[in-house]
């Protein structure tokens, strides 16, 4: 596996998923008693829960500089950020260590809901293949005649169960959402995302980019019980995003779905692996072409 953690000093290693590895002030027990986290993205990629070899240079980055525009972009929605900067007399000092300095983001530890909150816009991936035996995503009834990469009639809220470590998420129904998290919290989360992501879709398509799908992460803020949107949101790891133009004109569903995410690893993986065993080496223009399209997804919606 690509190298996970750093030793950061005055921080201390908690936990590393797929991607992200977390860390506390030295001080602290862990995440419970924190007064801040300090998340770091690698270049690790993943799909189909494994991590693969080798990783995306300069993914890590591009990563944490996607979350925090779009942060930016929704200024309106409570967020988990905290300033990574103070002032020691007229001295700035950067909170953030340079080791990490570019991919990494300081947050407010909060008591995260055990949900993800999968908004979909468009019939693709896993929600396709359910279509076309159930007329329906996730227990939601769609119109008949779909195709794959078609745009929903609305975008439609289907939650995930996050499953402890080793464990698979689980899609589940709404009603499911409500016994896990009470019938208020559940409401919210759904509202919220269903609003986060259509506001979101409408600044990427002013930029000829769709959004397909996403999920969000959501915790309630230790202090004030306020429902605080976390993790990283809207990048090219949680998202799937398409060319705009391609998807009006494309003929086929590769042309069509031209995407700006690891939608290039998934095909190759999953047309060159069983599922069985260790997953094999990603040739280097696979690593080359998925690092490109990263890019390519930030200069197109920052403009940078």
């Amino acid at each position: 596996m690509n190298s996970t953690s750093s030793v950061l000093p005055g921080w201390s290693h908690v936990y590393s998923g797929k991607v992200r590895d977390l860390y506390v002030p030295g001080q602290a027990t862990g995440l419970d008693d924190a007064s801040a986290v300090l998340v770091v993205a690698s270049d690790r990629v993943s799909a189909f829960d494994h991590v693969l070899e080798p990783g995306i240079p300069g993914k890590g980055e591009l990563l944490t500089t996607l979350s925090l525009w779009w942060f930016d972009q929704l200024a309106d929605v409570p967020n988990h950020l905290l300033a990574d900067h103070r002032f020691d007399g007229e001295r700035v000092v950067d909170d953030i260590p340079d080791a990490v300095a570019g991919r990494a983001m300081l947050v407010k530890p909060l008591d995260m809901y055990p949900v993800e909150c999968v908004v979909r816009g468009y019939l693709t991936g896993s929600g396709w293949t359910e279509y076309l035996n159930t007329h329906s995503v996730c227990g939601i009834p769609l119109p008949a005649g779909l195709s794959n990469g078609d745009r929903l009639p609305t975008p439609i809220y289907t939650p995930a169960w996050k499953a402890p470590m080793g464990q698979h998420d689980e899609n589940i129904t709404f009603e499911r959402t409500v016994e896990l998290v009470g019938e208020d919290a559940a409401t919210r989360l759904r509202d919220l995302s269903l609003s986060i992501y259509t506001e979101a879709a409408a600044i990427a398509e002013k930029r000829g980019v769709i959004i397909a799908d996403t999920k969000f992460e959501f915790g309630a803020d230790r202090e004030t019980g306020a429902i605080t949107l976390a993790d990283e949101v809207l990048t090219s790891d949680s998202s799937r995003y398409w060319d705009a133009a391609a998807w009006a004109t494309g003929t086929t569903p590769d042309e069509r779905m031209a995407s700006f995410d690891k939608q290039i690893v998934r095909n190759w993986l999953a047309a060159n692996w069983d599922n069985t065993g260790t997953p094999p080496e990603l040739p280097a223009d696979i690593v080359e072409r998925t690092a490109a399209r990263y890019r390519e997804l930030l200069e197109r919606l920052t403009g940078e």
